[in-house]
């Protein structure tokens, strides 16, 4: 009987790294700048797959580009301040060309575990199509684990979903409102992205229903037209985050109003400190709360339970809809095929928080699992970086009279 997989193996020349989104080509870059070579695995076809596959047309960076760009190469000087997501995965792929960054596209890793016996990486994956894959096991003394916080869509479990009528699909598959013109269309969820999404929605003439489970922070994106983080960052450096938070919360409510009105509530947490301990982003309102004030977007508490015309909400109303978008985020993959380490929790995060949760044991690395956004990336990246090519150094100064080491050659079998 034939086997179902051709088996390769590979020794790594250099550092792994899995994952071709910002974070993966981040590290990429900066190795690439210390002259350490690499090997970077993706398991879709194009590098920023996040950006390019799962996001929706109107994105634009929530952020201004100074707090968003990756190290060694800043946005080019005529995008906006909130660059588009046209304008983003351009910039990705001038990232990529410009540092010499060529992912191994269509390999997906299933499994990686630290072998004690020869000091060494074993990462399996897949290579190749689902009508020919071939097995390849990577070996290699450094391990940069760069698949991030948003691998896989977070979809909950909803009593009752499967018998709604209507089409239900995550956020990461809706491009634009178009398709559901004049339709009424429930949204689950309130971050940015839910938030958006109902702007969006509104734009092409639906009727959106928010569904708003807990309290979220609503700030402006910009006060007096400096962009609110940017205000956030300066008073960090003289203020504690405590009164940081108190300042922020108390304009906000000055130039929003009372949100609880329209059925928003806040935490009892500033924003800025539930975002460090939490990682619960707040929302930047472009344009949102406007529309719901006015009524365009209706706001309604958690869902009991889904009907075949609707819902049943938890304070005993029924809304009927003739779509669902599950606006409920993503979630970490790791812990499905990273075995045998203590440096991740279950949730898939390192368990040391930031700036420290870059570094594991035995030439373990994370990016991209700060909770802070592309900046806090680019920190986890330049120290990694950093990092390895200090042993780097150190193990091509001892073994530069050697032609071939175990740790330094590539190889098929």
């Amino acid at each position: 009987m034939e086997h179902l997989f051709k088996r390769r193996s590979k020794w790594v020349n250099g550092p792994l790294i899995t994952g071709a989104g910002p974070s993966g080509l981040a590290v990429a870059a900066c190795l690439r700048d210390h002259g350490v070579p690499f090997v970077i695995l993706e398991r879709t076809d194009c590098i920023a797959s996040l950006w390019q596959k799962r996001t929706y047309d109107r994105l634009r960076l929530h952020l201004p580009k100074q707090f968003c760009q990756l190290p060694k190469m800043p946005f080019p000087s005529y995008f906006p301040e909130y660059p588009t997501k046209s304008q983003f995965i351009h910039y990705m792929e001038s990232y990529a060309k410009h540092f010499d960054i060529n992912p191994q596209f269509n390999v997906t890793v299933q499994c990686a575990k630290y072998d004690d016996t020869c000091g060494m990486w074993r990462v399996r994956a897949i290579n190749g199509d689902k009508k020919k894959p071939v097995e390849v096991e990577y070996i290699c003394q450094w391990l940069v684990v760069a698949t991030g916080e948003n691998a896989e869509c977070f979809v909950p479990e909803i009593e009752g979903m499967n018998e709604f009528n209507g089409s239900v699909i995550h956020a990461a598959e809706y491009k634009s409102g178009e398709v559901y013109q004049g339709k009424q269309v429930l949204v689950v969820g309130c971050g940015n992205s839910g938030m958006e999404l109902c702007l969006d929605l509104c734009h092409h003439n639906a009727y959106p229903t928010m569904v708003v489970r807990d309290s979220v922070h609503v700030l402006p994106r910009e006060i007096l037209g400096i962009s609110t983080f940017a205000i956030s960052v300066a008073m960090m450096r003289w203020l504690p985050i405590q009164v940081v938070d108190k300042i922020l919360v108390s304009l906000a409510r000055v130039m929003l109003g009372d949100l609880e009105r329209y059925g928003i509530m806040r935490p009892k947490m500033g924003p800025l400190e539930l975002k460090g301990r939490e990682g619960k982003t707040p929302v930047l309102d472009i344009g949102t709360l406007g529309k719901i004030k006015t009524g365009e977007i209706k706001v309604v508490p958690g869902i009991q339970r889904f009907t075949h015309r609707g819902v049943h909400l938890v304070d005993g109303r029924v809304v009927d809809a003739d779509a669902v978008i599950l606006a409920t985020g993503y979630r970490s993959n790791v812990p499905s095929w990273l075995k045998g380490n203590d440096f991740f929790a279950k949730d898939g995060f390192p368990k040391v928080p930031f700036p420290n949760g870059w570094k594991g044991k035995c030439g373990l690395y994370a990016v991209g699992f700060t909770k802070r956004g592309l900046a806090g990336a680019s920190h986890d990246a330049v120290c990694i970086a950093q990092d390895i090519s200090r042993i780097w150094r150190q193990e091509t100064k001892q073994d530069k009279h050697t032609k071939a080491c175990h740790r330094r050659c590539i190889s098929e079998t």
